[in-house]
């Protein structure tokens, strides 16, 4: 059963009868270690029902639950392999009725969430409730309810949203319905509360094992407590499995006091360390455990591999963020072409990673530039905002009017008087004469079906896309297919729908900021002035604004259909998490972005105290282990770039590397690499093979 496992992990899986910690290492097999207790509990005769396995994703869970699997068979089905809100469910439905709940107690979705408390505090700004949902939710995961808040309050406004949480919390009762954070705070007030239901939990519980418990909050932590009850059971069954260096959700309420108090409410306290990674090579490893090196240590470890030294960690300078982006394709394409010592290398084992995510859009640009396909993870890809949504739907119309569902979002959008009823009728029009939607519009017979006004604005609308598609293959350059992209945005009325939409001034900047990079993006590509990966000005190929839009359309179907499938992968580090690829790019390693700086970007954290010298070195120490993390996502490969200047607003500021490449402690054998030399050789080895083919080729 425990075939395969080090000494350390062993160890860890043989520990049956008591407290113990297994700090895990990244990449250094936690998952194993948990599926193979499972198995070792079992097997010591302990009954799978009365085994729980509590983690924080529902992909963890269902990975851990098939791993068991292989190992122990059918009584994996029996083990609770569970996320903690899961668990929390499952107790409330067995035993809600002591707290006043019905079995079939609703579960309120965040919108949900926002509509009461907009009632709860006599407003209609959503904006204001969303905030007084964030200040609640903290409140919740610090284990205290609205009595408690309000008995705290540090001012007025604190004052104020408590006794709006007051009445939410009225309203939830009356509804018989929870929201996210009650999926943890009920279960814990009912073990606590009620002793019966307390000593039925803990009798059931016969091992506890928690998956990324540094990711734990005190909500969590109490919950844990009172399920595996230390005062009762000193030799209480509970492994805890976490990395304190990989402590990287302090922003959303985890806590490391959760380890630092495992030694102090469990006095027989066991503590494994896995150090050992079975990931990266020894290149990788050192430039993660140096830069981790200056953060305090609640329990010390030093990763080391077996995988051999590795190539070395690249560190690249670029000149800004676009150039750092071509970069990024240039090596991507550098090693899918068998340079070096990497062949067959495939798309999905590239990783490019990023402190937040506006970085992805330059990114994106320069990919679907060079046609490769990728997928974003841990944020939005800029291609799937509503807005810009809304400019491909018509676009996708203008080059292909047989496209219902874009013939749909561009009918109404911007509103332009045609309903949902007249589509509908539209809809059942082409359906019976199997015609597309935008036919059907020029059909005789579709008068029959629709009244005289609702037929003259669809009418009128399908005139206007057969009057773009025709400027549209007849526009071609960067000077026209701007102009004529910001006419026909003016023509639909798109700003003034978008600030309609939006309660929020600011956020509506935002998104038609996001419109004008976008059109000034697919004007670029109709030909102009930009700046090749060199730095130098060329003047691209003239295409028409038709083709341009076909090809857009046709990457954007790629990477829909392709999004779990082989393709580069583009990660914030906090989604990437967990994850690993044989190639990483760290980029944007910049001194204001990684570690974050309040004056880089406002949207991140709450940064209103950073002021304070505690809080702020507790903030540096995340932003190290979030380089950690990063570092150690790497399986063969890491390059670490920055920029020599950033985009801040319109303008292009002086940047300056981030202390944590310096805390890399990277020797001389480490490869700075020149962008521009890179590309010589690049240019060269092409040209070289070209003309090997073409001596090859008989006349």
């Amino acid at each position: 059963m425990s075939s395969g496992l080090n000494l350390a992990q062993h160890e860890a899986v043989n520990h049956l009868h008591g407290p113990c910690l297994v700090l895990a290492g990244a990449g250094s097999g936690k998952t194993r270690v948990i599926t193979h207790k499972i198995a070792r509990l079992i097997q010591s005769g302990l009954a799978p029902e009365r085994i729980a396995a509590i983690t924080f994703t529902n992909k963890a869970a269902a990975e851990m639950r098939e791993r068991a699997k292989g190992l122990v068979g059918k009584d994996a089905q029996k083990v609770l392999i569970c996320t903690f809100h899961a668990l929390g469910v499952r107790m409330l439905r067995q035993d809600g009725a002591a707290l006043g709940l019905k079995a079939q107690f609703s579960i309120l979705a965040t919108d949900d969430v926002t509509g009461l408390l907009k009632d709860a505090g006599g407003t209609t700004d959503a904006a204001t409730a969303r905030q007084w949902q964030w200040t609640i939710s903290k409140w919740k995961n610090m284990g205290l309810d609205s009595a408690a808040a309000a008995a705290q309050a540090q001012n007025d406004e604190e004052g104020v949203i408590a006794r709006i949480m007051a009445r939410y919390e009225e309203r939830l009762s009356a509804y018989q319905s929870v929201d996210f954070d009650d999926l943890i705070g009920l279960p814990l007030k009912l073990l606590r509360d009620h002793p019966e239901v307390r000593e039925r939990w803990q009798t059931q519980m016969g091992h506890v094992l928690v998956d990324e418990y540094q990711d734990t909050n005190a909500t969590q932590y109490e919950l844990l407590k009172y399920l595996v009850n230390p005062e009762g059971r000193p030799d209480a069954r509970l492994t805890a499995v976490g990395d304190d260096d990989q402590s990287i959700y302090g922003w959303r309420g985890a806590t490391l006091d959760n380890l630092r108090r495992l030694p102090q409410d469990f006095p027989q306290l066991k503590v494994v360390k896995l150090e050992q990674n079975y990931r990266s090579t020894s290149a990788i490893l050192r430039a993660a455990n140096n830069v981790i090196g200056p953060n305090p240590k609640l329990f010390p470890k030093t990763l080391f591999s077996e995988l051999g030294e590795g190539e070395p960690v690249r560190v690249i300078d670029c000149d800004h963020e676009e150039h750092e982006a071509e970069r990024v394709v240039a090596r991507i394409q550098s090693l899918r072409a068998g340079h070096g010592t990497q062949t067959g290398t495939e798309w999905r084992d590239f990783a490019v990673l990023y402190r937040a995510n506006h970085q992805a859009r330059v990114l994106e640009q320069a990919l679907r530039k060079a046609q490769i396909p990728y997928k974003v993870s841990g944020g939005q890809s800029f291609f799937d905002r509503a807005e810009i949504r809304d400019l491909c739907a018509w676009l996708r119309l203008i080059s292909n009017n047989d496209d219902d569902p874009a013939f749909v979002r561009a009918a109404t959008t911007p509103k332009r008087g045609i309903g949902h009823q007249s589509l509908q009728n539209l809809g059942t029009f082409a359906n019976q004469y199997k015609l597309s939607l935008f036919e059907a519009l020029f059909s005789h017979s579709l008068p029959s079906v629709l009244s005289a006004r609702p037929l003259a604005s669809l009418q009128e609308f399908g005139r206007l896309v057969n009057d773009l598609e025709y400027k549209a293959r007849h526009t071609s350059g960067h000077e026209d297919a701007l102009r004529f992209l910001n006419d026909w945005l003016s023509d639909i009325g798109y700003e003034a729908y978008l600030r309609e939409q939006e309660e929020s001034p600011k956020l509506a900047d935002a998104r038609w900021s996001n419109v004008q990079d976008f059109i000034g993006w697919m004007a670029q590509r109709c030909g102009g002035q930009i700046e090749d990966i060199a730095g130098a000005q060329i003047a691209t190929q003239r295409q028409s604004l038709i083709e341009v839009i076909q090809t857009v359309s046709l990457l954007s179907t790629l990477s829909e259909r392709e999004q779990d499938q082989n393709v580069v992968t583009l990660s914030t580090l906090h989604a990437a998490k967990g994850l690993e690829w044989t190639h990483v790019m760290l980029v944007g390693v910049n001194d204001g972005v990684l570690p974050f700086h309040k004056e880089a970007k406002r949207d991140i954290t709450d940064e209103d105290s950073a002021g304070d010298s505690d809080e702020f070195t507790g903030r540096l120490e995340e932003e190290r282990r979030l380089m950690y993390v990063g570092i150690t996502r790497a399986q063969r490969s890491l390059v670490v770039s920055w920029c020599r200047k950033r985009k801040k607003g319109r303008d292009m500021v002086s940047s300056v590397p981030s202390r944590f490449i310096a805390e890399m402690q990277l020797d001389a054998a480490t490869v700075k690499e020149d962008p521009r030399e890179k590309l010589k050789a690049l240019r060269a080895e092409f040209a070289r093979k070209a003309e090997a083919q073409k001596a090859n080729t008989p006349l």
